[in-house]
């Protein structure tokens, strides 16, 4: 049996006789499983609002502090 009729019937409860749009139940199956790798990747590599203004504060006051830390009057080498 064809893994898409196989869930369609697991998911609907229906058995032979019930007409099913396969292509909408494509598209929904597709989507469900964008939907779960997209919440996997969010998990791996994503940030909130806060960590990422957290990070960006904490990089800004590192370049304060440098800066404060430079010495005037010529090239550095």
């Amino acid at each position: 049996m064809h893994p898409l009729i196989d869930i369609s019937i697991r998911m609907t409860g229906s058995g032979m006789g019930d007409l099913i749009n396969l292509n909408k139940f494509r598209k929904r199956a597709e989507k469900e499983r964008s939907g779960q790798e997209a919440a996997s990747n969010r998990a791996k590599f994503g940030r909130t609002r806060a960590e990422r203004e957290r990070e960006e504060a904490r990089d800004q006051r590192a370049r304060t502090v440098l800066d404060q830390h430079h010495i005037d009057g010529g090239e550095a080498s």
